[in-house]
């Protein structure tokens, strides 16, 4: 493992100091959920269009899919909720789909179009933390009561805008949240520069966190779907086990 102090930027350095107390939680007037679930996809510039294409595809793929949903509905309540959130550097974090309770396979087929039909950005820079720390707030004000909060964190780099990915993710563990990882593994270096480590010894190392916390690793782009619906029916049905997928 390389020293935390090798892995952060100037950027980073001054991100540390942001404050990161969240909100009061909003009052829970939805209906209960078993899940809450935030998807925090990554959307910098070192993924491309065709890449981008793939991401979204894999997950309105995944969440519609018939045994997702049924893992869904195995639940004590039978639904969890969900909310899509696209990041890139410490300045942009973007929920493309609020908080979305499914509960059935129309619930799930809505959601999936409706993310087709959402525009999509690409902004420089990787901030892991700022994605935590948008769907830390994003929790505490989910209007659904839940068992289980997750944050499900997909990209494919280390960290390098903002303070470091384990500030954030230790701040989310205290608060009772579990952080997932999807590391997307490729040969490309991001900005010219393969990353300091392994990503997937990197996310193992500094993202994942909290009970029962695993990732699953794509190899690439192209099986990002498949790794998606594995990963989605794990965390839907709260199995431990291994870290790695």
């Amino acid at each position: 493992m390389i020293a935390r102090r090798s892995l952060l930027t100037a950027t980073a350095a001054l991100g540390a100091a942001t404050v990161t107390t969240m909100s009061r939680p909003a009052r829970a007037d939805g209906p209960p959920v078993d899940l809450l679930l935030v998807l925090a996809v990554d959307v910098s510039r070192s993924v491309d269009e065709d890449e981008a294409r793939l991401q979204r595809e894999g997950y309105r793929e995944a969440v519609s899919d018939p045994k997702v949903v049924e893992a869904i509905r195995a639940g004590m309540i039978g639904a969890t909720a969900i909310a899509y959130v696209e990041w890139a550097g410490i300045e942009y974090q973007r929920t493309v789909l609020p908080w979305t309770r499914i509960a059935s396979q129309a619930d799930a087929n809505q959601w999936a179009a409706e993310l087709a039909a959402a525009p999509r950005a690409s902004l420089s820079w990787t901030s892991i933390s700022g994605a935590i720390r948008h769907s830390r707030q994003l929790i505490a004000e989910a209007p659904f009561e839940a068992t289980r909060k997750v944050i499900d964190v997909s990209g494919d780099g280390v960290n390098n805008s903002g303070p470091p990915a384990e500030q954030e993710r230790d701040l989310a563990v205290a608060e009772g949240i579990t952080i997932n990882g999807l590391p997307i593994v490729n040969d490309r270096p991001t900005f010219g520069r393969m990353p300091p480590i392994p990503l997937d010894d990197y996310y193992r190392d500094f993202v994942i966190g909290g009970q029962g916390a695993f990732m699953i690793v794509a190899q690439d782009f192209e099986s990002f779907g498949v790794a998606v619906r594995r990963k989605l029916i794990r965390e839907i049905a709260g199995l431990d086990g291994p870290m790695r997928g």
